[in-house]
C-alpha cells in the first residue's frame, strides 16, 4: 500500500508533525540506569572475556526438559492459560512445598505461577506498598528492590549487611545486623524483603534468623517478601530454610521462586509466588495487569517434569561440585575467598592482590578485570543504593568445568 492510499496518513498532515520532539515528562525511575549486568556483559562480549559476572548458566538443561515443552506444544497447549496458571502445575508446586517444608499451600487460591522471579518480587511489592510506606532490605541486594520499592511510591530503607573483617582488613563473611534492622522498625514499615540464599554474598539464612525475624514481626502487620530462587543451591549438607517452613512467618510471607534458577533455563523466565489467600487475592489484581499470565507450553512442559524430583534433589551435589572445584583454583590466587554457603556466587576480596589496580574501587577494578585480564566479575558495591566500597566481587561459578578452568588459568596469573 503507498503511504497516500493509508487511512492512516494525510496529505493534509504537516511534515513536522510526525518529527515532533515529545516534551520530556518526569521519570520514575530518576536514579537508575542500565544495570550492572548488562554493562559488565557488553564488555565481556566486547572484550572477548570470560563471563563470570551475570548470573546465567552457559550450559543446557536437560534435554527431556525440552521435550516435555515441545511435546506440549505439538499437543496444541499454544493458547491462554488461566489467569494464575494452569492447575496441574500449581499442584504440583504445592505437593513439593509440602514435601520440603511441611507448609500445605492450597493450589486454587495461594500458589500463582509468574513471569521469573523479579515479575513476582514487583508484584508482590505492588500489591501490598502504599505511598509513603516504608520497605526494609539487607543490603547488599538483588538490583531490583529498590525500583520495585520505588515505583509502589514506598520509602525503601536500605541495611547493611555487617562486614566482618580479618586483622589484615579483608572482608572474611558477613551478618545480619540484627539490632539495626529492630531499631528500623516502626509504625511505616509495611514490608521486609529478604533473600536466602543471598544473592551476591552466598549467605545462607538459618532456622535461628528466621525465628528471630518472626520474633521481631510478632506484634506488627509487617509482611515479609522472601526471595528464594537459589533453594536448591544450599551445601555441604545443609537445608534450605524456607518462610514456608516457619508457620509465624508463612502466614504473613509471599513466597517468590524460580524455575529459571533450578532448571538452567534463565532465558524462560518462568517462577512462582506461594502465599496465604487474602494475600494471594491482592497479589492476583496487579499479576492480571501486569502479566496476565505466562507462556502455556513452558507450563506443561515444567509440570509433566516436575513428576521427577530428581532433579532438584541432586541440584546441591551437583553445584557444589562447580563450587569446590572454583574455590580450589582461587584458593592458588591471592584473593581472599569469603564462604559460600549457597547460590552459584563466589565472592572475593582483592585487596590483596600485588598488583597496582588491586587499589581501584569495584567497579573500575571489574572493568580492568575485563579488559586485561578476560574475566568478567561484578562489583558488589553495585548492589548497594549508594555504593559502598568494600574491595569485594562476584564471580558466578554456574559454568562448564572447561569454562570455570580457562577463567581460573587468567586469573593465577594475578
Amino acid at each position: 500500500m503507498k503511504k497516500q492510499d493509508s487511512p492512516y496518513f494525510s496529505d493534509s498532515t504537516p511534515p513536522s508533525a510526525h518529527s515532533a520532539a515529545i516534551a520530556p515528562f518526569p521519570s520514575r525511575l530518576p536514579h537508575v540506569g542500565t544495570t550492572i549486568f548488562t554493562i559488565m556483559s557488553a564488555l565481556a562480549s566486547e572484550s572477548k572475556a570470560i563471563n563470570l559476572g551475570q548470573g546465567f548458566p552457559d550450559f543446557p538443561c536437560d534435554p527431556a526438559l525440552i521435550a516435555a515443552v515441545s511435546a506440549a506444544m505439538m499437543a496444541g497447549h499454544n493458547q491462554y492459560p488461566p489467569m494464575a496458571g494452569i492447575l496441574e502445575l500449581r499442584q504440583a508446586i504445592a505437593e513439593k512445598i509440602l514435601a520440603l517444608y511441611g507448609k500445605s499451600y492450597q493450589p486454587e487460591t495461594e500458589i500463582t505461577i509468574t513471569a521469573g522471579g523479579t515479575q513476582g518480587i514487583l508484584t508482590a511489592v505492588l500489591c501490598c506498598v502504599h505511598s509513603g510506606d516504608e520497605v526494609i532490605l539487607l543490603e547488599p541486594a538483588y538490583d531490583s528492590y529498590q525500583p520495585a520499592i520505588e515505583l509502589a511510591g514506598g520509602k525503601p530503607i536500605g541495611i547493611a549487611l555487617q562486614t566482618i573483617r580479618d586483622q589484615k582488613g579483608q572482608v572474611t563473611s558477613y551478618e545480619i545486623p540484627w539490632e539495626q534492622l529492630s531499631q528500623a522498625i516502626n509504625k511505616k514499615t509495611r514490608l521486609i524483603m529478604i533473600n536466602s540464599p543471598h544473592n551476591p554474598t552466598g549467605m545462607v539464612w538459618s532456622k535461628a534468623d528466621l525465628d528471630r525475624l518472626a520474633t521481631l514481626l510478632a506484634n506488627t502487620d509487617i509482611l515479609v517478601c522472601s526471595d528464594e530462587v537459589y533453594e536448591h543451591m544450599v551445601y555441604d549438607g545443609q537445608a534450605h530454610q524456607s518462610v514456608a517452613s516457619h508457620p509465624q512467618l508463612a502466614k504473613r510471607s509471599f513466597l517468590i521462586s524460580s524455575f529459571g534458577k533450578t532448571y538452567h533455563v534463565t532465558g524462560w523466565k518462568i517462577g512462582y509466588v506461594a502465599a496465604p489467600a487474602e494475600l494471594t487475592h491482592e497479589f492476583r489484581k496487579v499479576h492480571q495487569f501486569n502479566v496476565f499470565t505466562v507462556n502455556t507450553p513452558v507450563q506443561y512442559g515444567i509440570t509433566q517434569y516436575l513428576k521427577t524430583a530428581a532433579h532438584y534433589q541432586n541440584l546441591p551435589r551437583f553445584y557444589q561440585a562447580k563450587r569446590d572445584y572454583f574455590r580450589a583454583g582461587l584458593a592458588n590466587t591471592r584473593f581472599q575467598l569469603l564462604p559460600c554457603p549457597g547460590t552459584y556466587f563466589q565472592c572475593v576480596d582483592y585487596s590483596a592482590l600485588t598488583v597496582p589496580e588491586a587499589k581501584l574501587n569495584e567497579s573500575d577494578f571489574c572493568r580492568w578485570l575485563t579488559t586485561e585480564i578476560g574475566v568478567a566479575a561484578i562489583p558488589v558495591s553495585a548492589f548497594y543504593a549508594k555504593p559502598l566500597e568494600s574491595g569485594v566481587v562476584r564471580f558466578c561459578f554456574a559454568k562448564q568445568t572447561e569454562t570455570l578452568k580457562s577463567a581460573l588459568l587468567r586469573l593465577q596469573h594475578l
